[in-house]
């Protein structure tokens, strides 16, 4: 079992990431008030802490998670190789499309962070809302097989 850390929107691209402490996220809008929730295979961003940590003690710096641009932060699962594995946080739940790519905005925060992030799927993954729900920080995660 895992655990959501944190959530974060913006309102268009390239835009400052705003922390929220609860959203509705559905299969229409994503993640309520940001601007790519539309219906896709990158709907929705989620970071794992191991993932963001084992990248910035890489780069031997201390970055907020706000950096990477993920929607959802979370810590307790692996999320190594899980395309088409669903991920449920609370009553909402997500299919993994596929592994989040850097970019180079990340190379633009630090130096170095987009090669760290390249490794091991530390740079999070994409997901596709298929069940809506509103979700809260410390809301329980957990990862299963597709059904």
């Amino acid at each position: 079992m895992g655990t959501l850390l944190g959530m974060a929107v913006r309102a268009h691209k390239r835009g400052p990431m705003h922390a929220l402490t609860h959203a509705n996220v559905t299969m229409t809008h994503g993640v309520a008030q940001d601007f790519r929730g539309k219906p896709g295979d990158r709907q929705v961003t989620v970071l794992t802490r191991e993932g963001w940590d084992a990248a910035c003690q890489e780069i031997a710096t201390d970055l907020s998670w706000l950096t990477r641009r993920a929607n959802l932060y979370i810590a307790g699962l692996d999320l190594h190789e899980s395309m088409g594995r669903q991920l449920q946080i609370g009553t909402m739940q997500l299919l993994i499309t596929r592994e989040t790519d850097p970019c180079n905005r990340m190379q633009a925060a630090h130096n170095d962070l987009f090669e760290a992030l390249a490794k091991e799927w530390r740079g999070g993954v994409c997901c596709r809302v298929i069940q809506d729900g509103l979700i809260h920080v410390g809301d329980r995660a957990e990862l299963t097989d597709a059904s």
